[in-house]
């Protein structure tokens, strides 16, 4: 049989595969904003069982933050690995990778061959590319082409020869489904134009939410300091909750204040799972009966930390880990997905030694 790198061609299968690809770009430590929008649903899903899941750390994504500073990507990977094992990700589970993007250069070949079938004016119309160019004018081509190379990482490890029965999801939030048509239009187009080779992706949306920043003005980053690390310690997180925003009409006690749009009654929603304390609070927030900002922060603050314990304590733990080891592992496994991956986009767009 034809081989890559030593590797033999994938031959027809039999049983459907079920696979999970879903990462995040390595630019720095994780904060709860990424707990409730992404790593939750990641452990659910991984818990479950029911899918091969591949954890891609975006390493090379991560370049068009840090394309000035790239000594600090090898500090800010393991950053992230350690807090994904903390909030509960396994790389021991049989269903479970972490993949280094980085070291899969099957990867690479597979973004090139999707440029050669993306078209500029799709790729410009990307909700994402525009907002972001806005703030960027200068933006490296590196950035610009990132919607398809985002494909890559998602079609890397589509099942093939697909087969029916083959699922490849990505966990999303709602508002992100349209951004991922792209990738589906590209399997879409290649598979038509030069034969099956890819199983189009789908959106796997689950409770997957948004949190505010403790200022209450946008979504939670570090990079605007409205961020509440998985890392932090107690003292930490009770200095953020303190200066966390309200609602300014909420003047004393006993005026009636806003819970819908107020970030403290937002992450005691997200956060505390007594129900019946939430709804409580609530109540006397909403009609002025004698809770002031002080004392519902001082709830918040209590079960955040006590959210937060568990995860500092596995964190604590795993910071002697091989964390090495962990990516090489998983990345392997990527790759072994990836090959025949890449040998049938070569042979199907005529990119192999002639006979």
């Amino acid at each position: 049989m034809a081989t890559v790198e030593g590797r033999p061609e994938s031959s027809a299968r039999i049983n459907p595969k079920r696979r999970v690809l879903t990462g995040m770009r390595t630019t720095g430590e994780l904060h709860l904003g990424h707990y409730v929008g992404a790593l939750k649903e990641w452990e659910r899903i991984q818990d479950e069982g029911n899918f091969e899941c591949y954890f891609l750390l975006a390493d090379v994504q991560a370049l068009t933050t840090h394309a000035e500073n790239p000594s600090l990507l090898t500090k800010l990977v393991r950053e992230v690995v350690l807090d994904w094992l903390s909030v509960g990700l396994d790389p021991d589970l049989s269903n479970v990778n972490f993949v280094l993007q980085s070291q899969v250069p099957e990867r690479y070949e597979l973004s090139q061959s999707f440029l050669m079938i993306a078209k500029y004016g799709e790729v410009m119309r990307n909700p994402t590319l525009k907002e972001e160019l806005e703030r960027q004018p200068n933006a490296t081509m590196g950035f610009m082409t990132y919607p398809v190379d985002q494909a890559a990482d998602v079609y890397m490890i589509s099942p093939t020869p697909p087969i029916d029965g083959d699922e490849l999801l990505v966990p999303v939030g709602e508002d992100q489904v349209p951004h991922l048509e792209f990738a589906r239009v590209l399997a879409r187009r290649f598979n038509k134009k030069y034969g099956p080779v890819f199983v189009e992706c789908s959106a796997l949306v689950g409770e997957i939410g948004r949190l505010v920043g403790t200022d209450g003005k946008a979504k939670m980053s570090k990079s605007i300091g409205n961020a509440i690390s998985l890392s932090d310690s107690e003292e930490v997180v009770n200095k953020k909750v303190k200066g966390m925003f309200t609602d300014p009409n909420h003047v004393s006690p006993t005026t009636p204040g806003d819970t819908e749009n107020n970030p403290v009654f937002i992450y005691l929603r997200a956060f505390d799972q007594d129900t019946q304390e939430v709804a409580d609070l609530t109540e006397r927030y909403n009609t002025g009966a004698g809770l002031g900002d002080v004392a519902v922060k001082t709830v918040l603050a209590k079960r955040l930390n006590e959210f937060l314990d568990p995860i500092r304590q596995r964190r604590v733990r795993y910071e002697r880990a091989n964390i090495r080891d962990i990516l090489v592992a998983g990345t392997e496994r990527a790759r072994e997905s990836a090959i025949p991956v890449v040998q049938a986009v070569r042979e199907k767009m005529h990119t192999v030694y002639p006979a």
